[in-house]
C-alpha cells in the first residue's frame, strides 16, 4: 500500500486495489484506539463518506468497503436531523440495522443532503466499474 501524499499525518493510507483520480478514493485510517476506518474522498478531496465501525486492521476495513461496493444500487439511505443541532446527516443501515456508513459531515438542508448521498452513490458506482480486473481491495500493484 501507498501512503497517501499531500503531507497527511502517517497513519493515513490509500488503498492499493482501488483505483483513483488525483485525491479521489478510498482512504484507510488509524483511529484513536489503534483500530481502523475507511473514508471516500470525491475527486475535489473532501471526505463524502466513513465507515461506521473499526476494524482491527486496514485490510479489515477494506474488506469491509469491498462489501459496500457489491451492495451498490442496493444502498438506501436513512436521513436525520442531528441531535442538538442544525443539520442533516444520511446513514446506510446493515442488514440488522447497524450503520454500515455515514455521511462525512452535517447538511444544513435536507435536500443538500438528499443530493450528497446521491453523489456518494455514484461514486461508488464508478469505484466498483474502475476496480482492476481480477484485484482485491487491498491488493499490492
Amino acid at each position: 500500500m501507498r501512503c497517501c501524499g499531500r503531507g497527511r499525518a502517517s497513519g493515513r493510507r490509500r488503498s492499493g486495489g482501488w483505483r483513483a483520480v488525483r485525491g479521489e478514493g478510498l482512504f484507510t485510517e488509524r483511529a484513536s484506539n489503534g483500530r481502523f476506518q475507511w473514508q471516500l474522498k470525491a475527486l475535489n478531496g473532501r471526505v463524502v463518506a466513513v465507515s461506521s465501525s473499526v476494524y482491527d486492521s486496514a485490510a479489515d476495513a477494506e474488506r469491509a468497503f469491498a462489501e459496500l461496493v457489491a451492495l451498490g444500487p442496493a444502498l438506501v439511505a436513512r436521513i436525520t436531523h442531528v441531535r442538538g443541532g442544525p443539520g442533516w446527516t444520511w446513514v446506510v443501515p446493515g442488514a440488522r440495522g447497524n450503520p454500515l456508513v455515514t455521511s462525512s459531515r452535517a447538511y444544513e438542508r435536507y435536500a443538500t443532503c438528499q443530493n450528497a448521498f446521491r453523489r456518494f452513490a455514484a461514486l461508488l458506482a464508478r469505484m466498483a466499474e474502475a476496480a482492476v480486473p481480477g484485484g482485491t481491495p487491498g491488493g499490492g500493484r
